[in-house]
This record gives C-alpha cells, sequence and structure tokens, in this order.
C-alpha cells in the first residue's frame, strides 16, 4: 500500500572516522586507558562505519592510544567492510583460528583495557586468560565513547532532523485522520504505522506502540488485539532508524470529545513538556529537564501519575545517555540530543504523554519534532 521511498544515503567519509578515532585516543589519554576494545553495538559504526552482525563469531575494533587500529573480522563478513585504511587495518580470520588470541597477539598487555558493553561476555572471558584480572584493569568503554557520542556533530544533528521529519509526516497523517482508528485493533493500526515509517524513508521500525482507553496506562504497553472503540483517548508512541539515526515520537488523540478530566490532564502534560523541553539549555544539569517538567505535573494535581523519567539521549541508537533523570547533574552541552517526553497514566482509566526530540545548542533547544502537540480530537 506504502511505496517504500528510496534516498541516497551520503556515508561519513574517511576524515570523520579518523578525527572520532582521534578524539577518541584523547579519551584514553585522560582517563589514563591503554586500550580500546569495540565488539557488536554502535560504537563499532561510530568508529569505523561498519555495523556488525550479532553473530556468534567474533568481530573487534582494536584501538591502542599509541599505535593503528584494528578491526578483526570473520573473513566471511569481510566483503561488507567498506574500508577506510587510513582508519584501520582490516584482519579477517578463518573458522579454524581463535580470534580471542588473535586479538591478544595485536598488542602488549595493557594495564588498562576498556571494553564496549555490547560485547559478548564469552569473548571478555577468554580474554581473561591472555590477560587476567590481576595484570589488567577492566573498565566499561563508556569512559572513552560516552563524551564522544553524546555530542552529536553538524551531520548526526542533520540525520536526526531528518528522521524526525519523516515521524512528523507520520504524525500528520494520524492527527489528520488518515490513519483508520475506530474499528481495528490496536495491532493493525501499529503495523499500519510502521508501514507509512517505511514510507517515509525509514530502513527499520524500532517501535509503534498503540494504546487505547486503560490500556495507555502501562507506558510500553505491547500493541494487541483490543478494538479501538468511539470515546477513547488513543496514545501512539514510534521511531525508527533512518540512515543510521533514530526518531522517537508520541502524540496522542481523542476520539470524540475527551471527559473533562482527560482535557484538564492533557493541559498540564502540554505545559509540562513545553516546561521541559525550555529547560534543556547548554550549562543546565539533565536533572534540570526532569524536575522542570515534573513540577508543572506536580502542581496540577497529577504527580502520583508520572512513573517514570523524562528523557534519554538518542542518536544511533534508541535510547543512550544522556538520560534527563533526577540523580543525574551531568551539564547539557552543546550537540546532546534527548527525549523530552512526560506523561500522566492512570490505572485502569487512560493514559498520555507528549514527546519531542530536541538537541541542545548555543542558541537553545533545537526541536527535531514539530507536529502539532495539541489533543487533537478526531470523529
Amino acid at each position: 500500500m506504502y511505496a517504500r521511498m528510496t534516498r541516497m544515503r551520503v556515508a561519513p567519509d574517511s576524515r570523520t572516522f579518523l578525527d572520532r578515532v582521534r578524539r577518541a585516543r584523547a579519551a584514553m589519554e585522560r582517563s589514563d586507558v591503554d586500550l580500546l576494545l569495540v565488539s557488536v553495538g554502535s560504537d563499532l559504526p561510530y568508529l569505523t562505519g561498519y555495523e556488525a552482525m550479532p553473530l556468534e563469531r567474533l568481530t573487534m575494533l582494536v584501538v591502542p592510544r599509541d599505535g593503528a587500529a584494528t578491526l578483526v573480522i570473520p573473513r566471511l563478513e569481510a566483503p561488507r567492510v567498506h574500508e577506510h585504511p587510513d582508519v584501520f587495518t582490516l584482519l579477517p580470520w578463518n573458522e579454524t583460528d581463535d580470534p580471542v588470541a588473535l586479538v591478544a597477539s595485536l598488542v602488549d598487555r595493557p594495564r588498562v583495557a576498556a571494553v564496549g558493553d555490547t560485547m559478548w561476555a564469552r569473548f571478555l572471558v577468554e580474554l581473561l586468560v591472555h590477560w587476567p584480572s590481576d595484570t589488567t584493569r577492566y573498565v566499561r568503554g563508556t569512559v572513552v565513547m560516552n563524551e564522544l557520542r553524546m555530542r552529536k556533530d553538524v551531520a548526526e544533528i542533520s540525520a536526526l532532523q531528518a528522521a524526525g521529519a519523516a515521524a512528523d509526516r507520520v504524525a500528520t497523517q494520524l492527527q489528520a485522520g488518515e490513519i483508520k482508528l475506530v474499528g481495528r485493533t490496536e495491532a493493525a493500526v501499529s503495523a499500519d504505522i510502521s508501514a507509512r515509517l517505511l514510507a517515509e524513508g525509514h530502513d527499520v521500525v524500532n517501535f509503534a506502540i498503540v494504546a487505547a482507553g486503560e490500556n495507555a496506562a502501562s507506558p510500553h504497553h505491547h500493541a494487541g488485539e483490543r478494538v479501538i472503540v468511539e470515546g477513547d483517548l488513543v496514545l501512539c508512541d514510534f521511531g525508527g532508524t533512518m540512515a543510521g539515526y533514530c526518531s522517537d515520537i508520541t502524540r496522542c488523540v481523542s476520539l470524540g470529545e475527551p471527559q473533562p478530566e482527560v482535557a484538564e490532564a492533557y493541559a498540564v502534560l502540554h505545559a509540562a513538556q513545553a516546561a521541559g523541553v525550555a529547560a534543556g539549555v547548554v550549562g543546565a544539569n539533565c536533572q534540570d529537564v526532569d524536575r522542570a517538567a515534573r513540577r508543572v505535573i506536580n502542581d496540577g494535581g497529577f504527580g502520583d501519575y508520572f512513573i517514570h523519567r523524562t528523557g534519554h539521549g538518542i542518536g544511533m541508537e534508541a535510547h543512550e545517555d544522556p538520560y534527563m533523570v533526577e540523580g543525574n547533574s551531568l551539564p547539557i552541552a552543546a550537540g546532546h540530543a534527548f527525549s523530552v517526553e512526560p506523561g500522566i497514566y492512570v490505572p485502569g482509566k487512560w493514559g498520555m504523554r507528549l514527546e519531542d526530540i530536541v538537541v541542545a545548542t548555543d542558541d537553545g533547544p533545537l526541536a527535531m519534532n514539530r507536529v502539532n502537540h495539541d489533543l487533537v480530537v478526531l470523529g
């Protein structure tokens, strides 16, 4: 029904990856890390442009603080790599090789090794045979990668804008009544939204939450066989990956005039979300975004029904640092991208959430989503 749109994908060039590896090494210097080991997950394409399949075969980028980086990869996967010889040396291994031993042979035993969060535990256990923990201290790769990944560059922000605009187009279709709701199951509407995300240019749909009436009181409700009817408040939270970067948006629609308590709650929610966005300025703490949104909801009398953090970082992953939550005193920096998504959930009755992605800039928060924030009434 929906023709998949095709676009030219402009991949980063070697200069981008060289700069990222250079900045990773600078972070290693600051953190006194001798070696960075990156396996499956988004850190690998961030540094090399290559996204590994989550296979039982080891793929590992080996980045010493001093010396050349090496991408150790199963030989059958090597044809998928777009090589950047000035960034890394490609080292394929054969089925009868011991890839962990191969990794260990590339560098002298490190004092401190930073290991990516998504490396399979089996490979770390095998690596301990070569570099025991009494001689090598292991730390999370986040000590090197977090600061780099959180601060999006111009190209990354452009990619987030494109993904956000595509999600906006689907949200606009929802608000215009172009996506049939009444008489359909949540699952059918979820599939419809997913198809439209793909038609608008997304490569992958990460989620499409559709929650009607009482089901919306569960923030991560799984769309099921519940049939949507007149009078429902319907929450739709959806997003995907487009050219390597994620979208995430939530809008609610009312099928008929909302009940007074729903209209009152939505007015509070609308104000809370705007307050959270306004608080996301360079120099503020991440928890300030949560506090700003939560204060409005508390003052409106719905504080007991706001049961999650206000936001999460976003980029190559749908959820990544920084998190907008009480206790996170990390200062917001230019290039930080995050959601602002307060919600109000009344068990057994209804739930609502309003979400945009924003990027902090020196000129203030830059919204990735601009579609109508009102509670649109359909029917």
